[in-house]
């Protein structure tokens, strides 16, 4: 048969480039939040995460999703998850680069921050095997609660080798935690949780416990431990729950089902029973909310985190796209319309960096008061905000891809998985009402209006818009009694902060445009409406990724 059609005008796929040296809003907010930063392990990390190995390791871990076996061939049960070769690999490589619990123990300059930009580079490659690497980060400040286990699995939680295998933890040189607190009847209520602990004995680990219950969201269940929350004696306590005890044996964990979930796919989240499996206390009897409290800051600071990178992959995917596709006679690039589109993505996700990075900053320096409280007050906000305006960034970047971005086919098909992760962020560790109740909660820690004022200081004079909303915030934050605008709230705040950061790392014509559109008014109700006086071609090439 004769040919019918040459292919041509079909993008080269973007592979083959360095996430971290072509991402010049997130060396900004680096060179601002952490000067003494050493970026080299970074620029290492960049380089391997855009290769196309990875991408490969990327592609399969979700294609070949995790497989549940409950039962051996004999009728034992076992209760383990399999996973395709390429999620072990991806894992290897998250822990190899210390994205898991290895800040808690690192010596050198800004390891949160380090941590932190490491996460948001993983996070385009692949978010979804993160989660485990998320947690362990999250519960491993929490288990100075109980020194004794702290002292055994402390060095493992930080350690670099990543070990699959289904053994003690005193046989592997890694280890990773996993959390299990929401039950069918209460979501983010964990007050109606009715998972109930009973006390056994002690040992050298301290209060021992038998754990009988469920939990209806149990992401990770390979973990090699968990923060589970049940209900003891004094109230809801947070325990300690190995997968597998000291003697070999499997505690009485059973994996009920995996989640078929929207996105997320390389990841296996469950539905899990305990029949008296056995647990530590960690920390004190009915004091479980405030620990669950202090670990979910640190998983929403990583939504946050997630959310930005997520940003950043979508829209260095329309950036390639664009750059190569011709339309009308010119690249798609060069059309006024999608410039406008572009410019505007270009915008959302500096600032979504320029915030996520921030938050991680406060977290290098909790013994600064005012960073003490930024780190309560931003976690909300920036976890709030960002991950709110995921999904719709995710959608327009869709579109500049057309036809092409909604396949699941191929390099572009990237932008289908990205845009099926977009809404888990907001979902995740409290939905967007949780998030502003929690700002509210935060408001009475400390002097909030100061804090913010203080801020906001170093970027007045900059922008007319941005004084004016950083005028009208203290009155607004004084005022606030009831629960009603606290999302609006939540939203002026990021914007506030995200216009002050920008004004200190971005360039003019960066400032200016989020200002006179987040701040100013001139602005749409949709991605792609910014004003005609906007310097379109700098920030696009800013934010382009080769």
């Amino acid at each position: 048969m004769d040919a019918t059609h040459e292919v041509f005008n079909q993008p080269a796929p973007l592979t083959g480039y360095n996430l971290f040296e072509t991402n010049r809003p997130l060396l900004g907010a680096l060179k601002f939040n952490a000067p003494q930063l050493h970026t080299a392990a970074l620029s290492h990390l960049g380089a391997a995460l855009g290769s196309a190995e990875m991408q490969a390791h990327a592609r399969l871990a979700n294609i070949h999703t995790p497989v549940l076996h409950t039962h051996d061939r004999f009728g034992r049960r076992i209760d383990e998850v399999e996973f395709h070769p390429s999620y072990h690999a991806l894992m290897s490589t998250a822990v190899g680069a210390g994205l898991h619990g290895a800040a808690w123990a690192a010596t050198g300059p800004s390891p949160h921050v380090h941590r932190a930009a490491g996460f948001m580079l993983f996070t385009e490659l692949e978010p979804s095997i993160l989660c485990p690497i998320s947690m362990t980060y999250a519960v491993a400040p929490a288990l100075r609660g109980n020194a004794a286990i702290q002292a055994d699995w402390g060095p493992k939680l930080s350690s670099l080798w990543y070990d699959p295998t289904f053994q003690p933890w005193s046989d592997k040189p890694g280890v990773t935690m996993g959390m299990g607190m929401t039950e069918k009847q209460g979501g983010s209520d964990v007050r109606a949780n009715t998972t109930r602990a009973v006390r056994v004995g002690s040992d050298a680990w301290g209060e021992r416990y038998a754990i009988t219950g469920h939990k209806w969201f149990f992401s990770a269940p390979m973990c090699d431990a968990f923060l589970v929350l049940a209900q003891a004696p004094a109230g809801l306590s947070c325990f300690f729950l190995p997968r597998v005890l000291d003697d070999g044996s499997r505690n009485a964990i059973e994996i009920q089902r995996l989640k078929d979930k929207l996105g997320n796919k390389a990841n296996a989240s469950s539905e899990v029973e305990f029949h008296g499996a056995t647990a530590w206390l960690v920390g004190e009897e009915g004091r479980g909310i405030p620990q669950i409290l202090e670990m979910g800051t640190m998983t929403r600071l990583d939504c946050a985190l997630g959310t930005a990178g997520l940003m950043r992959q979508a829209l260095s995917l329309a950036l390639n796209h664009t750059a190569q596709r011709d339309a009308f006679g010119k690249p798609l690039i060069d059309q006024p319309l999608m410039k406008n589109v572009l410019a505007d993505l270009a915008l959302e996700s500096e600032a979504a960096t320029a915030l996520a990075i921030r938050l991680a900053r406060a977290f290098d320096r909790q013994d600064d008061e005012h960073e003490r409280l930024m780190a309560r007050l931003l976690t909300p906000v920036a976890k709030f905000w960002i991950c709110k305006r995921g999904s719709l960034f995710a959608q327009e970047a869709m579109e500049c891809l057309g036809g092409n971005g909604y396949v699941e086919e191929g390099g572009e098909g990237v932008m289908a998985r990205v845009y099926r992760e977009m809404p888990l962020n907001s979902i995740w560790e409290g939905a967007g009402n949780i998030m502003a109740l929690d700002l509210l909660r935060g408001m009475r820690k400390g002097d909030a209006v100061a804090a913010i004022a203080q801020e906001l200081a170093p970027a007045r004079g900059t922008d007319a818009a941005l004084d004016r909303l950083a005028d009208a915030l203290p009155a607004r934050i004084e005022a606030m009694a009831t629960e009603t605008e606290a999302r609006r709230l939540a939203q002026d705040v990021a914007l506030a902060v995200q216009g002050a950061l920008l004004a200190q790392t971005a360039p003019g014509e960066v400032t200016s445009a989020f200002c006179a559109s987040r701040l100013g008014g001139d602005w749409g109700h949709v991605f792609g409406t910014l004003g005609r006086a906007v310097d379109f071609d700098a920030i696009i090439s800013r934010a382009q990724p080769h």
